[in-house]
């Protein structure tokens, strides 16, 4: 599964489309156009027969329809990469390399490839020299036995190591603070299962770098599926709605009925003023928590925690509790005025003396969370500037595919075999390359 376990998954895991794979639905044309043309090259037992630009020492010898090539899997985002998507790639070797019959017969041939493999979570460098990369993904074989499968093994390796990377990216600015994983409503459904591992395998990586480990927290079960998490939240603004407006008291229906495993975070902005509501929402709390202390009601006092509150103000809005120059949305300072009026909101509550201290740890303990299109250049500014937030939600930055951030995938083939020999044999630019966290792979322990 990953360079943590040295499993990988099998190829039920993913649920792939295996007939489609196989059929060339999702690649771009024109592997399906040579795949097509080799194998009616290969039946009538074409023998090349051209200039032979490059010199090939037996080239009037070369079957093309059946040719065998080395073909390498590499990206260049520099300078590093954290690279997922590989075991899902190998999945659809497994599954959909090989050919259909003349009478439309699948004829699998997966186990005639020769394949070498990085784990998942592994990480490659580049220094923007294209002759010198590190190769995530090497495969020997007929080429039209696999070349319908280079658009969705490049498609998958390039959108799970992109995910991957950002979020490692946005685990360092955020130094080591949960960053909770929110992109499930930025795209398609049938992607989050690959995107969830994604981000699970950036905590992996950063926990084996730092030392530091951080809590998966995905918002969806399908994001968790392939880990064997759960989705964890709270509460939508639309809830919010159905109780007129009155955020405590949401809370309070949410903590009597959702289970105690569930955090209590409050979503605190939908009156524009995070203060007064956070802290009607403790009030509301204080009164069931201290009863539950007095009794020692361990179960109650769990559901009567007020985990955190989290902060969403909209990007053109000034939250009420701030000054009139103040910064929209949610900023530094809007966190400052936030920790300071939950610190201090037992000081207007009538607490018993002897109960005093557990008042104050009770609004202490409050964290804050907060969302609403924050990246990594935003996580870094408020780590920067001291912000007491401890945790970040992020979202469609996590997406993000621009030029800092891009990591498609390239495979090119850098051998061919000739007369039994593997003879280089690249385009213009590249030449064969290694890497040393390469193993070899056995596609039948994937089945």
């Amino acid at each position: 599964m990953s360079i943590f376990d040295r499993k990988r998954f099998k190829t039920a895991d993913f649920a792939l489309p295996v007939e489609a794979l196989r059929r060339g639905h999702f690649t771009d044309r024109y592997f399906a156009n040579s795949r097509e043309m080799l194998a009616a090259l290969a039946k009538e037992a074409y023998v090349y027969r051209g200039l032979n630009p490059r010199g090939v020492a037996g080239a009037r010898q070369v079957k093309v329809g059946d040719i065998e090539v080395e073909a390498q899997i590499f990206n260049r985002r520099s300078p590093m990469a954290l690279i997922a998507g590989v075991d899902h790639a190998l999945a659809q070797l497994r599954c959909a390399a090989g050919y259909f019959d003349a009478d439309d017969n699948w004829v699998e041939t997966w186990s005639r490839l020769e394949v070498d493999a990085v784990q998942d979570g592994a990480v490659t460098y580049y220094n923007g020299d294209p002759l010198n990369v590190l190769t995530v993904i090497e495969i020997r074989g007929t080429y039209r036995d696999f070349a319908v499968l280079e658009t969705t093994i490049l498609g998958v390796l390039s959108r799970a190591s992109r995910i991957a990377t950002n979020v490692y990216e946005a685990l360092q600015a955020a130094r080591g603070k949960p960053v909770l994983f929110f992109p499930a409503r930025f795209d398609m459904p049938e992607v989050q299962a690959i995107d969830g591992y994604a981000y699970w395998l950036a905590l992996r990586r950063f926990h084996l770098d730092t030392g530091i480990a951080v809590r998966p927290l995905a918002s969806t079960d399908a994001q968790a599926s392939l880990w064997g998490g759960a989705g964890l939240g709270t509460i939508p603004h639309a809830v919010i709605a159905c109780f007129l407006a009155d955020s405590a008291e949401t809370m309070v229906q949410f903590a009597r009925h959702i289970p105690l495993e569930t955090p209590r975070i409050l979503l605190a902005d939908f009156n524009n003023d995070v203060v007064a509501d956070s802290r009607a929402t403790l009030a509301a709390f204080w009164t069931r928590y201290a009863a539950a202390y007095k009794a020692s009601d361990r179960e109650a006092l769990a559901r009567w925690r007020l985990h955190g509150v989290r902060l969403d103000t909209s990007a053109n809005l000034r939250d009420a509790s701030q000054p009139d120059e103040a910064e929209k949305g949610v900023s530094p300072q809007l966190v400052f005025t936030m920790r300071e009026a939950l610190n201090t909101a037992w000081e207007s509550w009538d607490v018993p003396r002897d109960l005093e201290s557990v008042a104050r740890e009770f609004c202490r303990a409050t964290q804050i969370v907060v969302s609403g299109g924050f990246n990594v250049e935003r996580v870094a500014r408020f780590e920067r500037e001291g912000a007491p937030v401890d945790s970040y939600g992020i979202g469609s930055a996590f997406l993000s595919n621009d030029q800092r951030a891009n990591s498609d995938f390239t495979m090119d083939v850098v051998r061919v075999k000739v007369g039994g020999e593997w003879v280089k044999l690249s385009k213009v630019g590249r030449r064969p390359c290694d890497n040393p966290d390469l193993e070899r792979v056995d596609l039948a322990e994937l089945n």
